[in-house]
């Protein structure tokens, strides 16, 4: 029997040993694979394939790889300061032969963004190179880039329909009083609209008089660029009696952008690429349709961002304001205060430009980020605010920080105004038969009570509060833009203006992007532009993320497509829901206190955040949907 043991205890060690050793190869492997330098990968001559199977924005969110695992992904995002470097590069680069916008997937952005983009694709053109775009449908999104290209391609069995900005925004009263939740508001700006879902059944009027008027410039703007970029269009009966031009040409909406001249072809994909392999040359050996492909990642690795000459840090504030830190794709107050302040200490910056994209949030973390920034100016820094998408309420609160104002003329900025919720639940939990008691030695005992309510003396508090938060931030911009606090009031009360109005109103000095932002600091600082570059003052992202990034890329769906115009306008509104409920659930959680936009979750750049469309697919799977 002692011997079976003894041999037993062997057979076991010698199993745990194969087993360590298995694992300390297996993680000898992954220490090489990320500690390993990849080699950047050689470019020949082929077509630039720009596949954006997802939306672009100034900062994608930081992948969480473990999400990954249950079979989800989070959206694919598209840096848009490297899509619009390879396109510039791509067009002077002689083994570029073409460049193809594959947009049947693609996510949208903000108009401002979207304005950048279209104008490096024509920028291409414009310089001699074809610029080709296929999509099975296009969004107003897609097609205000596609509009730029040399060759407009669709599918015979696709069809564009033109929606413009807009649409419904849900609104939670109804289903917040069923439930018995008493949503505590406190707000000033009599059109700060970003409450009104917890306590109206519809937009107010004032609300609805805001967003009118923002959208009528946006949507004129769209309309203005596509008309000028496609001048023998016929956008009008599109937009106008889009019912009448689609039964006249009995149901066949493809034929009728095809005769409009809104596309310049139809065919399948196999034609397309047979058409691109015409320009860039096919794959031998590969089936027909095949071209020479230079993907999009090896083409910006190949390009990278210069790096002569002096430094100008570029602070790049995009996403939802939140206390604390974060990870890209948000803003953590103390992530953006270390990375200033860290960047700071070094004392080799010339200069500093804040990119701000942020329909804004957390109050608290707006001050806090304001106040690293200034930071620069004590070191005698020029400081130049450069607004991307949007600027607006707690984006526009770090703006003030700045020296001058850079913004695109369909920027959406403004929207100074604060406001609090605390929801309480003395009624939902009265629904169930249970109640309240306890103890008080001072008026604010216990308060806020989210279980017995809040009382008087609190409300007084809270809404002195946001009064007070709200005259501190008419301050600053009256400081700032060197405005009288009366005539920021004026502009101020939640109002959101598009950049151009803002411009003429004095809330920013220039238009512009980034570039010239960069260019303006550096002649601030007293250097010529050409001997600067631009110093991102950002974490970079880790070689494990960076690996498991790839593996992600290279398993998924190359052929996945959006399908048809209805398909893409029902994942548009579907996008639209998810992000809507994250924001219920970010109310619920984050800062008490915010100065946030409303009106800049309804103009397709809005993308739902890591999570939310977990939490849609939740919600509609407990209704059995």
């Amino acid at each position: 029997m002692k011997l079976v043991r003894g041999a037993w205890k062997i057979l076991v060690g010698i199993k745990d040993g194969l087993v360590l050793i298995a694992m300390l190869l297996f993680f000898g492997l992954l220490f090489g694979a990320l500690s390993a330098r990849p080699g950047k990968t050689a470019i020949g001559d082929g077509a630039l394939l720009l596949k954006l199977d997802g939306a672009i924005v100034e900062q994608p969110a930081e992948a969480d790889p473990f999400a990954s695992l249950g079979g989800g992904r989070a959206p694919h995002q598209f840096r848009l300061r490297d899509v619009v470097r390879s396109l510039d590069a791509a067009g002077k680069d002689s083994r570029v032969k073409a460049v193809v916008l594959d947009l049947d997937s693609f996510g949208g952005g903000y108009p401002a963004a979207l304005n950048e983009v279209a104008d490096a694709v024509r920028r291409v053109r414009d310089g001699g190179k074809p610029v080709l775009a296929y999509a099975t449908a296009y969004t107003d999104s897609g097609y205000r880039l596609a509009a730029n290209a040399s060759e407009v391609w669709m599918s015979p069995m696709g069809g564009t329909l033109f929606a413009g900005p807009g649409g419904s925004q849900l609104y939670y009263k109804g289903l917040i009083d069923k439930l018995g939740i008493n949503a505590h508001v406190y707000r000033v700006g009599k059109y700060k609209s970003f409450v009104e879902p917890y306590t109206r059944t519809a937009a107010s009027p004032e609300a609805k008089e805001e967003v009118v008027k923002l959208y009528q410039v946006l949507f004129a703007n769209w309309q203005e660029a596509v008309a000028k970029a496609r001048p023998k269009a016929k956008f009008a009966p599109f937009l106008t009696t889009p019912g009448a031009v689609i039964t006249a040409a009995k149901g066949n909406i493809a034929q009728a952008n095809l005769d409009a001249g809104i596309v310049d072809k139809l065919g399948s994909r196999l034609d397309f690429g047979k058409r691109v392999a015409e320009l860039a040359g096919g794959e031998s050996n590969k089936a027909a349709g095949t071209f020479k492909t230079i993907k999009y990642e090896a083409y910006v690795a190949a390009n990278p961002l210069p790096t002569g000459g002096a430094k100008i840090g570029v602070l790049t504030i995009a996403g939802d304001i939140i206390d604390g830190k974060s990870k890209a794709g948000s803003v953590g107050s103390d992530t953006i205060s270390k990375a200033v302040l860290d960047a700071l200490a070094k004392k080799d910056l010339k200069a500093l430009v804040v990119r701000v994209d942020s329909p804004g949030g957390s109050a608290l973390a707006s001050e806090d980020m304001r106040r690293a920034i200034l930071e620069a100016k004590a070191q005698k820094l020029p400081v130049v605010i450069s607004m991307g998408s949007l600027a607006a309420s707690g984006g526009y609160w770090v703006s003030t920080a700045g020296d001058v104002i850079f913004a695109e003329p369909t920027t959406i900025t403004g929207s100074i105004g604060i406001f609090g919720i605390i929801p309480t639940f003395e009624n939902t939990l009265k629904k169930i038969g249970l109640t309240t008691d306890g103890v008080r030695t001072t008026p604010l005992s216990g308060q806020p009570d989210i279980y017995g309510g809040t009382n008087a003396e609190t409300d007084t508090i809270f809404q002195a509060g946001i009064e007070h938060g709200y005259q501190q931030f008419i301050t600053r911009v009256a400081t700032a833009r060197k405005l009288t606090p009366a005539r920021v009031d004026e502009i101020g009360q939640g109002r959101v203006w598009d950049g151009g109005t803002a411009h003429q109103i004095g809330l920013v000095d220039r238009f512009g992007g980034l570039q010239d932002a960069i260019t303006e600091a550096a002649k601030r600082a007293g250097l010529k532009p050409e001997d600067v570059h631009a110093e991102y003052l950002e974490k970079k992202p880790s070689a494990f993320l960076r690996l498991i990034e790839q593996i992600l890329d290279s398993n998924k769906d190359d052929d996945a497509a959006a399908g048809d115009a209805f398909t893409r306008m029902a994942t548009e509104r579907r996008a639209v829901f998810a992000r809507a409920l994250g924001d219920v659930k970010r109310i619920g959680t984050g800062a008490a206190i915010q100065a946030r936009c409303l009106e800049c979750d309804g103009l397709g750049g809005a993308q739902p955040q890591p999570g939310d469309t977990t939490l849609l697919a939740l919600v509609l799977a407990r209704f059995g949907l």
